[in-house]
């Protein structure tokens, strides 16, 4: 009886022992595994530019590392894989591209816009105090000749009237948590900035439609023709021999209309894939169309890739027509007597339609009619 229990009382020494012992080895490992884990020093053979860890080592003997470095690029670029869900976007892992259009979007785009609209209005500021304002060289003659419609000047004022509302709304989102931000506060700013993009989401809808009013009825008057550029050649009478001849539109005006014409074109068609994002892929289609004339632009874009080209796309021609139309309000306004009569009553007065375009006014005032009904003779300027 008592070997038995002696024999059991060694049995149950050694199974504590060896219990005891494979506590320390999990112990020991598990301490060893902790001090590795905080050691964020990478192993000799690792690459410190960091990507994801692969099955084994798939890298070639000169380049190192413990992944396939080939198909982390391929990641970083945004190739997309295959996903179950209805959301094909979920199958591109990494979109580095996302960067690239953050830094272009916060960086030079800003920059230089701001650049060109403080150009524009020096150059106009310094314009006016060495020049002046145009006036009408023999004066007004008191009677006017109807230079616009009533239709014709509703589509402009349409068109203008919703490019400012659109232009102070885009330069907020470009410029005003530089700008707006400091001077009104957070809250303040949000309930500009929400207002801003909803009126910028529907004005933009009036844009078009003034648009397409102001090119079906001016189209007809703004084709090149060979005396614009004797106008361009002698500035538009600015370096003297008088004003060059012009029928409705002057070369100067001309330009301006078929920029403003293809500017808002390209500007709607931005804003409508902004509007519906990822349901219209507008730049593939036009980089695969340049293609075709010898560039080498890429068609193969994500949908991210998509928006990322059209919010570019989008502020650099308004800012661009911004610009423009900067000097057009100008010369509109207080750069030149009589301009602002043309859209603001719809009638200019003689002189100074013979004066600006003296074709344009010999073909009306041989019609036989002023604006204001009365017979109007075809007398001298002077």
């Amino acid at each position: 009886m008592q070997r038995s229990q002696d024999k059991m009382a060694r049995r149950t020494l050694v199974r504590s022992v060896l219990f005891a012992g494979l506590m320390a080895i999990v112990a020991l490992t598990g301490f060893t595994g902790t001090a590795d884990a905080q050691n964020v020093r990478p192993p000799e053979n690792a690459v410190t530019s960091g990507g994801p860890p692969s099955a084994g080592p798939q890298t070639t003997a000169d380049k190192g590392g413990n992944y396939d470095i080939e198909i982390w690029s391929e990641l970083r670029k945004g190739a997309a894989g295959t996903v179950s869900i209805p959301d094909k976007k979920a199958g591109i892992l990494v979109d580095s591209s996302g960067e690239t259009w953050r830094a272009l979007r916060n960086g030079p785009l800003p920059v230089y816009g701001a650049y060109g609209l403080a150009g524009m209005v020096g150059l106009l500021a310094l314009f006016y105090l060495l020049r002046g304002r145009v006036g009408v060289e023999h004066g007004m003659a008191g009677r006017t000749i109807q230079r616009f419609s009533d239709f014709e000047r509703t589509g402009h004022w349409l068109l203008a009237t919703s490019f400012i509302i659109l232009a102070l709304t885009g330069l907020n989102v470009l410029y005003g948590r530089y700008v707006l931000l400091p001077v009104v506060g957070k809250e303040v700013f949000a309930s500009i900035s929400l207002t801003g993009k909803w009126l910028h989401n529907y004005v933009g809808f009036a844009f078009m439609v003034g648009l397409l009013m102001t090119f079906l009825t001016w189209v007809w008057y703004n084709f090149p023709h060979p005396r614009d550029i004797v106008w361009f050649l002698r500035g538009g009478g600015l370096l003297g021999g008088g004003h060059p001849d012009a029928k409705k539109f002057n070369a100067g005006q001309k330009v301006l209309f078929w920029l403003v014409m293809l500017g808002g074109l390209s500007l709607s068609l931005s804003g409508l894939q902004l509007l519906l994002p990822y349901e219209l892929p507008l730049f593939a289609k036009t980089f695969a169309f340049l293609n075709g004339f010898g560039f080498d632009l890429p068609t193969a874009l994500t949908a991210n890739q998509e928006q990322q080209y059209a919010t570019t796309w989008h502020g650099i021609v308004a800012l661009v027509l911004t610009i423009i139309i900067i000097a057009h309000i100008y010369i509109g306004s207080i750069g030149m007597e009589g301009a602002f009569d043309a859209m603001g009553s719809g009638e200019v007065d003689i002189n100074w339609a013979k004066e600006h375009h003296n074709l344009w006014a010999e073909e009306e005032l041989a019609k036989g009619t002023s604006g204001s009904g009365a017979p109007a003779r075809p007398a001298p300027a002077e």
